[in-house]
């Protein structure tokens, strides 16, 4: 097999071969339109020549998606290194000089007096396959990351981050731009929201690395594409494409209020089901029959918290139902709920009701909060909880059950003045030095930011100081007893227990 690319025909043979070989393998994740994937490729078949104890696979990225998503494939010309049936390494983009380099370090040099690198690159790959792969690189490899670097943007990574998903009601994270996208499943969204007549933006993650890889962390989605629709992500392009086909992708963007051609109407035309038609005549203020405003305000009424939603809490339709029913189990909310998918008339009709054109719709004591995310902003600012005290479905929250549930926020926690990055004074210092150095990890409580949790902590623990350490809840001491205990080597086994 030595010398030779053999192209993955499945993911059993794949495996087997991998369990069953002692030595190195090298998988090239590759795709016949992309460019950089064909002169990659060509340097890949050379490399084969000068290692032929290694196994070198071919695997064709779109075709075989169950490998792709395996080994975290998110993005052609990708290169897998394993030793022993482990991953020890992965190269992505067109950089001919990293993958030999990489293929020597997982294979061992061609003999024991020169590395294999140079040899590749200088023997086995052709000048002219070389020098094309250069100029790719240019554009995909390593002289990307200048650019990135002094393309950052002011504030946290986070917050970009978050600007960019709501930039657009529908956005796509894609390679390349819908004109020319750079990858096949990125063509597949790009052609699906095109079908569905809907506007969108676009972020080409070719283009920033930052973003590309801050994104995989914000989502928690390992790939691309991904697709969002008010900030909030649908998922990538399996879920895009069985959305599409089931009609679903239809009902979220009509729920939000993001029109498609089909869709666009008169200014307070509303359609898919006659809302005057009902018995008992017309309501003036809503243009709803009498009989479904009273049936509407009965149900926005039946629970003193109410989510009408997709689905049910304990299994919801849609990510944004699923949200909103984790914020109410977070703040330990007791709520009614109603499928809105099983009854149209009530769909439709609690749209016009509320004057909401989405779902889920959140009600307290009958009045509407909002939707998903209007409850998110609410819950991040802790509003939520105040309306929710002053009307009655939470108790008021005393200092003494405040300062309970700080002290027992972190296993390990620290009172201090400052932040264990800037401590604001030497005493603070001392103990963040101590935990650090004994690798214990702690939350911490900045005791000059909360006037009130300064003076309620000293009445709370009967300790008149900061710092404060506690454990599981329970006051361990200061600044004294903390250095007590490091130095006599029993502060990080006192923590543990």
């Amino acid at each position: 097999m030595g010398g030779t690319v053999k192209d993955v025909v499945s993911k059993e043979e794949l495996d087997k071969t991998v369990s069953h070989h002692g030595g190195a393998v090298i998988l090239n994740f590759w795709a016949s339109w992309c460019e950089a994937s064909k002169q990659m490729d060509q340097v890949f078949s050379h490399l084969s020549t000068d290692f032929p104890h290694t196994l070198f696979f071919r695997v064709e990225a779109e075709e075989q998606p169950e490998i792709s998503e395996a080994y975290s494939v998110a993005a052609v010309p990708y290169f897998v290194f394993l030793k022993d049936g482990k991953v020890t390494d992965t190269l992505e983009g067109a950089n001919p000089s990293s993958l030999a380099d990489k293929v020597a370090k997982v294979a061992g040099p061609i003999n024991s007096e020169e590395s294999a690198a140079p040899a590749s690159l200088g023997m086995a790959a052709g000048p002219a396959v070389l020098e094309t792969v250069k100029e790719l690189a240019k554009g995909n490899g390593s002289s990307q990351k200048e650019s990135i670097s002094s393309s950052g943007s002011g504030g946290s990574l986070k917050e970009r981050l978050e600007q960019l998903v709501s930039s657009h009601p529908v956005m796509l994270f894609m390679k390349g731009n819908p004109k020319n996208p750079q990858c096949g499943f990125s063509q597949k969204v790009v052609d699906i929201l095109k079908g569905e007549g809907v506007e969108f933006g676009s972020f080409d993650i070719l283009s920033d690395n930052e973003v590309r890889e801050g994104l995989k962390k914000f989502s928690n989605w390992p790939t691309f594409p991904q697709l969002y629709c008010k900030g909030e992500l649908l998922g990538g392009c399996d879920i895009a494409v069985a959305m599409h086909e089931s009609g679903e992708l239809k009902e979220v963007f009509s729920d939000y209020g993001v029109l498609t051609k089909s869709e666009e109407t008169e200014p307070g035309k509303v359609s898919a089901i006659d809302l005057s038609s009902g018995k008992g005549g017309i309501s003036d203020a809503t243009g709803l029959s009498e009989l479904l405003s009273s049936r509407l305000a009965t149900l926005a009424s039946s629970s003193p918290v109410m989510l009408f939603m997709k689905g049910k809490p304990e299994e919801p339709k849609c990510g944004f139902s699923s949200k909103i029913v984790e914020i109410l189990r977070q703040e330990n909310v007791s709520f009614g709920s109603f499928n809105i998918l099983e009854d149209d008339e009530v769909r439709q009709g609690l749209k016009v009701y509320s004057n909401w054109s989405s779902y889920p719709q959140l009600y307290i004591k009958g009045e509407l909060i909002g939707g998903s995310d209007i409850v998110l902003e609410m819950q991040k600012s802790g509003e939520l909880k105040r309306v929710l005290i002053e009307k009655g479905i939470l108790p008021e929250e005393t200092l003494e059950d405040r300062l309970k549930k700080l002290v027992s926020s972190s296993p390990t926690m620290l009172f201090m003045k400052g932040t264990p990055d800037a401590p604001r004074c030497g005493f603070s210092s001392k103990v963040v030095n101590a935990l650090r150095e004994d690798g214990v990890e702690f939350g911490s409580f900045d005791i000059l930011s909360d006037e009130e949790v300064r003076q309620g902590l000293k009445t709370y623990s009967n300790w008149p100081t900061f710092p404060q350490l506690y454990h599981n809840g329970e006051l361990v001491g200061g600044c004294d007893i903390v250095l007590e205990l490091k130095n006599s080597g029993e502060l990080k086994s006192s923590l543990a227990e």
